[in-house]
């Protein structure tokens, strides 16, 4: 895999990057470092954490993922230096006490502690893509669909002084690029206008969802990145396993349900976008698809995102050594033009139902 230069920073990763969610909550210590090893010796030089993971986020697990992968470093010397490292601080954690007291806010001082802790944690001196995880605005995101301005509150922390505390972070040496996730049109926007504007870290990536059943990049969110040269990294290109095939016969819950399948171990994640009967309804026409074209489920999916010109680089996730060899065995798979159609068919007819 040759490496992509992300947005206009000089940072250059392969088009697939390990997401690291599960570590801590699915899969073990002992088995994440051998992720992370294997990982590395299939070529992958991408590795994408937040603070507030393990996934789903509770308290007991809050910072355990990164604190995993800087054992991991710690265990291997001269792996980081091989690494590109992106990490994310948590937006505003209504609901989650355990991450700076639920504060409604994310302030510029927010940023550089949590900054300082991804550091330690991570047990490196630089984070290369430091990311802010969600927005403080009122916007879409997470299954929710419409943005809402009753909800908008002027008195949180602004998109500039955000920019600010970020800039001093680069100056610092502590952050080489910044990013953002979970954005809208506008806030790309707002962010690269200001950076401009002030003389500030312009935003090097995009990291949203991205797959068959949810492709509402593709909606205006691509265009903005192109035009102002921001690079996307795509999350949740098997839509937490429904575009694996795994769930096609059982449905999302039941005693044929699979045990360590997210949706269904986790009723959270079967409350948000998805657990939606349409997104299993779409998922299997795209399933069937595959297997009617001689491939895997997952392989068309992952073949999806690695093949879009959209995308820089595809997140992928692995609770084992067989998964992650799975995922990264799809690089190179083609799509035809008469299957790309297809999706397009299926898209129109069924929207976005993971949005």
């Amino acid at each position: 895999m040759k490496t992509i230069q992300l947005g206009r920073s000089d940072l250059h990763v392969t088009p697939i990057c390990l997401g690291t969610m599960t570590f801590g909550e699915q899969v073990n210590e002992a088995d994440s470092h051998a992720i992370l090893s294997r990982s590395l010796a299939h070529g992958i030089n991408f590795l994408d954490t937040a603070e507030m993971y393990a996934v789903p986020p509770k308290a007991e697990t809050f910072n355990l993922t990164e604190t995993i992968i800087g054992n991991w470093f710690a265990k291997n010397p001269g792996a980081r230096a091989k690494m590109v490292v992106a990490t994310k601080v948590a937006g505003p954690s209504r609901g989650m006490p355990w991450v700076r007291g639920g504060s409604a806010d994310l302030t510029a001082a927010d940023i550089e502690s949590a900054c300082e802790g991804s550091l330690k944690r991570l047990k490196t001196d630089v984070i290369d893509l430091y990311q802010i995880h969600w927005p403080v605005r009122h916007v879409p995101m997470f299954g929710m669909t419409y943005f809402d301005p009753s909800k908008d509150n002027p008195a949180l922390t602004s998109i500039h002084t955000q920019l600010e505390a970020l800039g001093r972070l680069v100056k610092a040496g502590k952050v080489r690029a910044i990013g953002l996730s979970n954005e809208t049109p506008y806030g790309v926007h707002e962010f690269v206008r200001l950076a401009e504007q002030h003389g500030l870290p312009r935003v090097t990536t995009v990291q949203n969802p991205y797959c068959l059943v949810n492709r509402s990049l593709e909606n205006g969110l691509d265009e903005t990145m192109h035009r102002l040269g921001v690079s996307l990294l795509a999350y949740s290109p098997l839509a937490f396993g429904l575009l694996t095939g795994k769930y096609d016969a059982s449905g999302l819950t039941g005693p044929d349900a699979p045990a360590q399948g997210r949706i269904a171990k986790y009723e959270s994640v079967r409350k948000q976008r998805w657990g939606r009967p349409a997104a299993l309804e779409a998922a299997r026409r795209y399933n069937q698809l595959a297997r009617d074209n001689g491939m895997t489920p997952s392989q068309m999916a992952l073949a999806f995102c690695y093949t879009k010109w959209q995308v820089a680089s595809t997140i992928i996730g692995a609770t084992s050594l067989a998964q992650l060899d799975e995922d990264v065995a799809a690089w190179g798979t083609t799509l035809s033009p008469e299957l790309l159609k297809t999706f397009d068919d299926i898209r129109r007819e069924m929207t976005d139902p993971a949005i």
